[in-house]
């Protein structure tokens, strides 16, 4: 009796033992030709038998690199793409930052950081003055969606100057309810609301008429 101990180690269990004894025995073929058709059916009953991987982003690139996995980093064919060496594939993964936003900031969202960064960015100007209003304005309407409570500008401003570390001129902006985009929203909504208003009227009207 023959124990799963003594036959050939599975490099990646998830494939299976017939896939790892068709890629050893692919890497026996005398010529580069036979193993290149052999690896090429190889890669087709892979992605067969994980189906899920088709679901995936540059999914046969992974099923090659599995290939060479399982050939142990030996195996002389053909690919349409860069083997991994043994050293890329120990290296350990970057540690990764947490996200800026913690704490007290993390309901304004990663949006406005990335709209902070463009407002740096830009050159002083009319562009750039606008730009800060909108984040501002936002940074209020997340704050009171989230906390349910109205919160004053002076808090918008320094939450504000501390996600953009300083580096954001906000003297020209002496409070958001004065603002143009203010202004401009709440007067559509204003305009609308009257104009359903007036709809609603005439409909009542209309009814009393008849």
């Amino acid at each position: 009796m023959e124990y799963n101990t003594q036959k050939t180690q599975l490099h990646m269990p998830e494939y299976g033992r017939i896939i790892q004894q068709l890629v050893e025995r692919c890497k026996e073929l005398p010529t580069k030709e036979e193993r290149n058709e052999m690896a090429m059916a190889i890669i087709d009953f892979m992605g067969q038998r994980n189906p899920q991987l088709r679901d995936e982003e540059n999914y046969k690139h992974k099923l090659w690199d599995h290939l060479f996995i399982l050939a142990d980093h030996n195996l002389d064919v053909d690919s349409p793409y860069p083997f991994p060496t043994k050293e890329q594939l120990s290296e350990k993964p970057k540690k990764m930052e947490y996200p800026k936003l913690q704490g007290d900031f993390k309901f304004y969202g990663k949006s406005i950081l990335q709209l902070i960064e463009k407002a740096i960015e830009l050159n002083s100007g009319d562009e750039k003055e606008a730009l800060i209003e909108v984040i501002a304005n936002n940074m209020k309407k997340s704050y009171n969606v989230y906390n349910k409570e109205h919160v004053t500008d002076d808090v918008i401003f320094r939450h504000l100057k501390e996600l953009s570390e300083n580096r954001l001129d906000l003297t020209g902006i002496e409070s958001l309810e004065k603002s143009k985009i203010y202004y401009t929203s709440n007067n559509r909504s204003n305009k609308n609301n009257n104009n359903n208003k007036n709809q609603s009227k005439k409909r009542h009207n209309y009814k009393n008429k008849k």
